[in-house]
């Protein structure tokens, strides 16, 4: 009893004035919000980031305003638009796949989240910011670390690693005692969990946690069985300019729009289902379904305007570079000095990178089946099975191969002489 009333003294001597909240208005964080309030004696402002998620946000505002937050404290934001641009968008010049198959949907938006965070906390003097990531995940590595890059003086409060509400009886418990609503399917235990945003929809835990087991097809909300899909494909032009998408089908559109019109194309042929069993960056496995049908599209076109663009060097340089910078955005690096570095690089890449790509959806797949660019390095002359008048000399070939050989056959004479 005495050490806890110490750590509870403890607590409070280093208790925050004022915390800047990341706020969904679901249950979980409107009891972060009241714990906050009931814990620390602490001003709080909720923040609700419009990501694409596809929820309606208003009844966040009116969650707060209910448990007692001012209206000047409430922020509710549109940035669909800057997290394409300047996160999504970046990250698709790296053509970005954490373990070779996940698009980062849920890592890529972290950052955002956390620098809008740390910029309220400046804008209204508060010393802290807060966050609902449990300590299992790598949501709170993520939050911390784009934080602290931030501002290295800002305090973060992660309540799920100090409070002692451990399951969902005693979460319940507390909304009630706090009058707090409850939505009456979150009286019972949720089937999943569910992350989305405007590049995915991630689905993890309960009815999903045994990864020998098939999702059951009420876990995908974005896409359409490919089965179920529709039986003509679909071609679609995607116009790039420096290594971004600029218009589909000649029309020229903001990035949000463009992924948001990838979206609905991809949904409605089945594209981009993810059914991963990935290695989080706190030690555990852990299985998700992901659903990024507009972000798989784009990587299929954005590499089809590469494969014309880039030359071999460049590309394949690149390409060996990528697996690190899906690794530093996975564990929560984005503010980093590596990924900035890395990202010049890749940034430098795409400046040819300009172009149309003509793509066929059918049946859960995006296919590049044409691409054509003022910057091409694509030579028909050069690799004709015609005559190529002149433009290849094939007589080159055997000196290139002799050059090559060499090493070869010096090991192959040693290995010969050591028998």
């Amino acid at each position: 009893m005495r050490r806890k009333l110490c750590r509870r003294v403890n607590r409070m001597t280093d208790a925050p004035k004022k915390v800047v909240l990341a706020y969904s208005g679901g249950l979980d964080t409107s009891i972060i919000l009241k714990w906050l309030q009931t814990e620390y004696g602490c001003e709080v402002i909720t923040f609700t980031a419009d990501l694409g998620q596809g929820e309606e946000l208003e009844p966040a505002r009116q969650k707060a305003e209910l448990l007692g937050i001012a209206p000047e404290n409430i922020h509710i934001e549109d940035l669909r638009e800057e997290f394409v641009r300047d996160f999504v968008f970046p990250m698709f010049r790296a053509n970005a796949l954490y373990e070779g198959l996940y698009l980062l949907g849920t890592s890529i938006a972290r950052p955002l989240i956390s620098k809008r965070l740390v910029e309220l906390a400046h804008q209204h003097g508060a010393d802290a910011v807060a966050h609902g990531a449990t300590g299992k995940g790598n949501d709170q590595v993520r939050f911390e670390l784009s934080a602290y890059a931030l501002d290295p003086s800002i305090k973060v409060i992660a309540p799920w690693r100090l409070w002692d509400l451990t399951s969902r009886t005693k979460l319940i418990e507390f909304a009630e005692q706090n009058q707090i609503p409850i939505a009456k399917d979150k009286r019972g235990e949720a089937p999943f969990s569910v992350d989305a945003n405007l590049l995915h929809t991630s689905s993890e835990g309960k009815a999903l946690e045994n990864p020998a087991e098939a999702a059951p097809d009420y876990v995908y909300q974005r896409t359409v069985n490919p089965e179920d899909a529709p039986d003509q494909p679909e071609f679609i032009e995607i116009t790039f300019e420096r290594g971004d998408a600029v218009a589909i089908n000649g029309e020229a559109l903001s990035p949000a729009t463009i992924l948001t019109r990838l979206n609905e194309l991809g949904g409605k042929h089945g594209i981009g289902r993810l059914d991963f069993v990935e290695n989080r960056f706190v030690g555990m496995k852990s299985r998700g379904i992901y659903e990024t049908p507009g972000g798989t599209i784009l990587l299929e076109a954005h590499r089809g305007i590469e494969q014309i663009t880039l030359d071999s060097g460049s590309g394949h340089l690149k390409d060996s570079l990528m697996p690190r910078y899906a690794e530093l955005i996975y564990n929560g690096f984005w503010f980093s000095p590596e990924r900035e570095m890395l990202q010049a690089l890749i940034d430098k890449s795409q400046e040819h990178v300009s172009g149309t790509v003509r793509l066929k959806l059918y049946k859960g797949l995006a296919t590049c089946v044409g691409r054509w660019s003022d910057q091409s390095l694509y030579s028909e002359a050069h690799v004709t099975f015609e005559d190529d008048a002149g433009a290849y000399d094939q007589k080159d070939a055997a000196g290139f191969i002799r050059l090559n050989a060499l090493r070869l056959k010096l090991v192959a004479n040693r290995n010969a002489r050591n028998k």
